[in-house]
């Protein structure tokens, strides 16, 4: 009190720095709007930040307020913020000193009622349309018999045990179930991630790759369906390289997967309907088909074997046909032997004719030439000869002194070799011992450098090491509880002892072991199978 006489101030007010009243105003506003909903246009919206908030602004015709939605939250989000999106936020009010200004801290936001979604759904169909993702072309042709179906939804409910009925009942085939939340946060995104999934399988793996997929989900408002709506939902459903069938909801229900998708299916069982046929069915058509030829063979029998009688008939008899060949032979066998008298007389002219030729003298002449050809071979064969014989006899000379000299020439090199594998040795002897002498120092040394650095060192100052039950060390006091059995290390042994104080209490404990009812994980879905 004797400050403000002293400072004579004009009034009795509350003196405040600014620090103060902003941290008053905060409190004041907090307060005041702890829970609040809010319903405007976002505007603003960029994305989220590199650190993983999102802000933004909420406005309508009038007014304008910043809003905020932190990293954790953000996650959590059944829908995401996109520009010019009407939508409901929850969350309280608070300042922010630094400026004097005032945002909402969005904890939960949602699409401001169903038309909201359906212009979202719209404007989302337009903008993927627009890329191709919808296009007819896209669309495959399903397998007629599959080997193996994919099927992603949700492991308990009737939507499951709908398909696996059907499809046992029509063509009992191969099934793998990738088990999906079909609602609720993080629901698109194991859809997607469970298409992809298959996608990645090999065809030969350990784990078959599906022929075609089924995502099915049962019927509901367009909230509970909304997973089905979500982009990555339908660019993973587009780019699958299986075929997809989209079985989401009732006939009535439209979402975006199913013009992505390659069939869209009025509901799960008729997904599992067009997926397989009925076995029963091809099993009826086969025998049909089978029994329809075995009729058609026999009829074609029937008709080649009244074609053939028919040939039959119209060929003429054996004696006709041998008629004219029989003919043609007597006629032949009756002109043989004038033939051969003919020919006899042919050669034995031509036999006179050549006889005429064959005279003695020129035998003699023939075989003069031949005797004097064959002497001029036989001189030119031994003047070769002689001249063989000349080159050997000169390589035979070479060769025996080149062998004459090569003991002494073996006995020079062999010395030369033998001197510089003896200098070599002696040179790899003094390496090998300053290698060794280098190696022992810098061993030295590091051992020097390890025992200066031990921490046993440390124990003969006095000091001690403590260990937990599991041989672990123990830094700080808070992780020793009562009770608890540790073990001292000093310089020379270990000593075993039991805490009687010390760490926290037990109800510090609890607070630290106990998790916020938000931050608790969700309850694991259990599986059908």
């Amino acid at each position: 009190m004797s400050n403000v006489f002293e400072n004579d101030s004009p009034s009795n007010l509350t003196e405040y720095s600014v620090s103060e009243l902003s941290g008053s105003i905060k409190r004041t506003v907090e307060t005041a709007f702890d829970q609040v909903r809010v319903r405007g246009e976002i505007s603003g919206y960029r994305g989220p930040h590199s650190s993983g908030h999102a802000y933004f602004a909420l406005k309508d015709d009038r007014a304008r307020i910043d809003a905020v939605v932190w990293k954790g939250t953000f996650s959590r989000l059944k829908f995401r913020p996109e520009e010019g999106m009407e939508v409901i936020a929850t969350g309280k009010v608070t300042t922010f000193p630094g400026s004097s200004k005032y945002q909402i801290v969005i904890e939960t936001l949602e699409p401001a009622g169903a038309g909201a979604l359906m212009a979202l759904i719209e404007e989302r169909k337009r903008r993927l349309g627009a890329e191709g993702l919808f296009d007819q072309s896209r669309k495959r042709r399903l397998p007629f018999i599959p080997r193996v179906i994919g099927v992603v939804t949700s492991p308990t409910g009737a939507v499951i045990r709908d398909i696996l009925h059907r499809i046992s009942d029509r063509f009992p085939v191969h099934v793998i179930v990738w088990p999906v939340k079909v609602q609720g946060e993080g629901s698109g995104e194991e859809v997607a991630n469970a298409i992809r999934g298959f996608n990645s399988f090999e065809p030969r793996g350990e784990m078959p790759r599906p022929d075609v997929l089924i995502v099915a989900r049962g019927g509901g408002s367009l909230e509970d369906l909304w997973s089905f709506n979500d982009e990555i939902v339908v660019r993973a459903a587009a780019e699958s390289q299986i075929p997809v069938i989209s079985a989401v909801g009732h006939e009535t229900d439209w979402t975006l997967i199913d013009y992505a998708a390659d069939v869209r299916a009025p509901t799960p069982t008729g997904a599992a309907e067009m997926a397989v046929p009925v076995k029963a069915e091809l099993e009826a058509q086969t025998a049909g088909l089978a029994a329809r030829l075995q009729g058609c063979m026999s009829r074609r029998m029937d008709h080649h074997r009244q074609s053939l009688r028919a040939l039959i008939r119209a060929l003429p008899s054996l004696d006709q046909l041998l008629a004219l060949p029989r003919r043609r032979f007597d006629e032949v066998a009756a002109g043989l032997g004038r033939g051969l008298e003919l020919n006899t007389i042919n050669k034995r002219g031509s036999l006179e004719r050549t006889a005429a030729h064959l005279r003695p003298d020129v035998l003699s002449n023939r075989i003069a030439e031949r005797r004097q050809y064959l002497n001029e071979r036989m001189t030119r064969a031994e003047r070769t000869i002689e001249r063989l014989i000349d080159r050997s006899k000169s390589r035979v000379g070479r060769a025996d002194a080149i062998f004459t000299t090569l003991p002494t020439r073996l006995k020079t090199q062999t010395a030369r070799l033998r001197d510089h594998l003896t200098n070599l040795s002696r040179h790899a002897d003094t390496a090998v011992r300053h290698q060794l002498t280098r190696a022992r120092g810098g061993l030295t040394a590091q051992d020097r450098m390890l025992q200066s650095l031990s921490y046993k060192n440390v124990l003969k100052r006095g000091y001690a090491v403590i260990r937990d039950d599991e041989n672990r060390p123990v830094s700080q006091a808070a992780t020793i509880l009562s009770g608890m059995s540790i073990s001292i290390e000093f310089a020379d042994g270990h000593v075993g002892a039991v805490t009687t104080e010390g760490g926290p209490s037990s109800s510090t404990q609890r607070k630290r072991t106990a998790k916020p009812q938000e931050e608790r994980a969700p309850p694991k879905q259990g599986s059908l199978f």
